[in-house]
């Protein structure tokens, strides 16, 4: 690209895992078109939010990709994501997440899941207005700069929704393009997984308190959910089942520690 801005920057949070980083920059280095790689190794621990922000504000690029270390995109990814933004047609895109070969119950489980919030993202009632998993997003600069990530949320849980429901808000949800995949590597432990889900629930907290009008889930949605989870197998469903139970956990122990004057989000 010599001298030139280039058009697309990707961005990539990273901390303390090198080899899932390197093999995303393989997976990166192998785009259809030229794409400036922004790492941000966020090795004080200061959030997601935060790496993402500081990759914007290192970026270069006319439109910013993320996604994440322990991913590794298609080759026609980026071009793929930003090709309706160049268009015009949106502000932002995003594609589906998936697991790779050899994936566990665990693994499907919470493709399940990030699937089945995308699938809901535009529906009535949705508890997860516009939402598009972070480790499969482009947006225009202009938009980011306009809606950077709360960098209030301290971990992986709750600050992509937060900002796709902003962006929904004011008429930038990710319009969703099915041919920009991006594969999430196998091996999520179930213990790890509820982990994360309860992480989720006490990110889930800081979410709802922040705006009045964030709803919960209907019964149909979280009863939806369930068949999703199921759809990908017994122990996958397993899993989903746990998660619902973890998350509320997760939740209520935010709730009351916000309750008795520590931060919810801890």
């Amino acid at each position: 690209m010599g001298g030139e801005s280039p058009r697309i920057s990707v961005v990539v949070p990273t901390r303390e895992r090198p080899e899932l980083l390197q093999r995303c920059l393989e997976a990166l280095e192998k785009q259809t078109v030229p794409v400036e790689i922004v790492v941000v190794e966020d090795s004080e621990g200061r959030g997601p939010a935060w790496a993402r922000n500081e990759g914007v504000r290192r970026a270069r690029g006319e439109i910013i990709c993320f996604t994440d270390d322990d991913c590794a995109p298609f080759p026609g990814w980026a071009e793929a994501l930003a090709r309706p933004i160049f268009a015009g047609e949106a502000q932002a895109t995003a594609g589906p997440t998936h697991v790779a070969a050899g994936a566990t119950p665990a693994d499907l489980a919470w493709e399940a899941i990030v699937s089945y919030l995308q699938e809901q993202a535009n529906k009535p009632g949705t508890s997860s207005p516009g939402f598009a998993a972070t480790a499969n997003l482009a947006c225009s600069r202009e938009l980011m700069e306009q809606l950077p990530f709360d960098e209030s949320f301290p971990a992986a849980a709750g600050e992509d929704r937060d900002w796709a429901h902003r962006a929904a808000r004011q008429g930038a949800a990710p319009l969703f393009v099915p041919g920009a995949p991006a594969i999430h590597g196998p091996g999520l432990r179930a213990l790890d997984f509820l982990r994360q889900q309860y992480r989720y629930g006490r990110g889930a907290a800081r979410y709802r308190s922040t705006q009045v009008n964030r709803r919960l889930g209907s019964f149909p949605f979280y009863a939806g959910l369930l068949r999703a989870g199921f759809a990908a197998g017994v122990a996958a469903g397993a899993c989903v089942s746990a998660a619902q139970a973890v998350t509320l956990a997760g939740v209520t122990a935010a709730r009351n520690e916000g309750s008795g004057g520590s931060s919810a989000t801890r």
